[in-house]
């Protein structure tokens, strides 16, 4: 494997951010010409941090399953929009430039994102083809273009049922501004550019209301985007693998009917 810290800088920025892969080596044993599907994992905190319990955890499952995986720790607060999405399109940018290098399906990379990680992740999914994108990391629109979404209980909207601390983080003073706020509410702005998408959240969800993903999974389906959806009736906010890998030091965390999930997005990969 292929483990390195790389650092993720866009033109014209003071911010940074740390990209850490996990690339599966080909064995001239196995599959010596394998290329294999890439995840970009974009952990949740609120846009005020990245959290640990939905980083590594999380890529070691998709690794042990056959799949690259990196994981971003892009730029929080005081950084502003659109800080993180410039650095994760230059993430999506850097592996389609060294795919050769790193085995990688070019038309399998695919953004993962948890909470307000899942918010950066939509994001990438429903803005890639805005020309400021392309034109800031100097290519292409196609470039940027991930080819699927998985959203683990995505903060997505910036109305009535959104998670208000996000927004404040992303938008800093732009937040009072009513139109920016509503640009960010990422219902609003799918588009038949917008990937295909896998969607999970607990109906009990009581820091990021569930209605979040029914959002965006109706914006989807009336453009006639495939979506696939799981819908827990139990669980909370957060729950990472929802096992005891990914609780807290309380032991939240742990909701065994929600662990089948990776296994769910997993299959699902197989078929994207």
């Amino acid at each position: 494997m292929i483990h390195d810290k790389l650092q993720i800088q866009v033109p014209g920025s003071e911010w940074k951010a740390d990209l850490y892969t996990y690339f599966l080596d080909n064995s001239i044993e196995m599959h010596p010409h394998k290329k294999r599907p890439v995840i970009v994992i974009c952990p949740g905190g609120g846009y005020e941090m990245t959290s640990d319990r939905e980083a590594e955890a999380i890529a070691v499952q998709f690794l042990a399953r056959g799949f690259h995986a990196v994981i971003l720790r892009y730029s929080v607060a005081p950084a502003r929009y659109p800080e993180a999405l410039l650095q994760l399109a230059r993430t999506v940018l850097f592996l389609r430039e060294n795919a050769e290098k790193y085995h990688i399906d070019t038309e399998k990379i695919v953004v993962q994102g948890s909470s307000a990680g899942g918010h950066l992740a939509a994001s990438m999914g429903v803005f890639w083809k805005k020309s400021f994108l392309a034109k800031r990391l100097n290519t292409e629109s196609e470039m940027l273009r991930p080819n699927g979404l998985i959203l683990s209980y995505p903060v997505i909207s910036s109305g009535d049922k959104a998670h208000v601390g996000s927004f404040q983080n992303l938008l800093g003073e732009d937040y009072d501004d009513g139109e920016k706020r509503e640009s960010m509410s990422l219902e609003l702005c799918v588009t038949k550019d917008t990937p295909k998408t896998f969607l999970w959240h607990t109906e009990p969800d009581d820091v990021v209301p569930v209605e979040n993903s029914l959002l965006f999974f109706q914006a989807l389906h009336a453009l006639d985007i495939p979506v696939e959806m799981h819908i827990y009736p139990v669980g909370g906010h957060g729950l990472g693998l929802a096992n005891e890998e990914t609780s807290n030091d309380e032991g939240y965390g742990v909701q065994e009917e929600c662990q089948s999930w990776i296994r769910l997005a997993c299959d699902w990969m197989e078929r994207l």
